[in-house]
């Protein structure tokens, strides 16, 4: 955000995420179903970028439109995981991916505006939102998979 040396190398490792996650998903779901997952999520990251890098300049109405196709693709990928796994409650996801972009923007406002102390403070809540979710969705494979999963 702050046009720092290492932009590209942390963009890089974001973008290392969806393959990372693909790579999990594809013995579970096959490689057609892991690979579209990896693409809504590498449209996420990106649209987050893309977002970021409006919000610098101040261009509002960029800002704008790029928010709205990024709470958009969150519904693709809600949908989606709903349509993969039976036990991936659509309503739930739907609330926790939006909620992670509402608290991506608010760390990322106050990184823009130097606010540091609650920069760090909304990163602690988007870590420990994340948190709830991959458990969500481990709670939902290991009931989608018993017999892999067994206790």
């Amino acid at each position: 955000m702050e046009n720092l040396p290492d932009e590209d190398l942390v963009t890089k490792l974001l973008l290392r995420n969806p393959s990372d996650v693909e790579a999990v998903l594809r013995p579970l779901y096959g490689p057609e179903k892991a690979a579209k997952f990896a693409s809504l999520f590498t449209e996420h990251l990106t649209l987050a970028a893309q977002l970021v890098k409006a919000a610098k300049p101040g261009d509002n109405t960029a800002a704008a439109k790029l928010e709205k196709r990024w709470h958009v693709n969150v519904d693709k990928i809600a949908a989606f995981l709903n349509r993969i796994n039976p036990y991936f409650s659509k309503k739930a996801l739907m609330t926790m991916l939006h909620k992670h972009p509402a608290l991506t923007k608010a760390e990322a406002v106050s990184r823009l505006n130097k606010d540091y102390a609650s920069d760090i403070a909304w990163y602690d809540k988007i870590e420990k939102q994340a948190l709830i979710m991959a458990d969500a969705m481990t709670d939902g494979i290991v009931k989608q998979f018993p017999d892999i999963f067994k206790r």
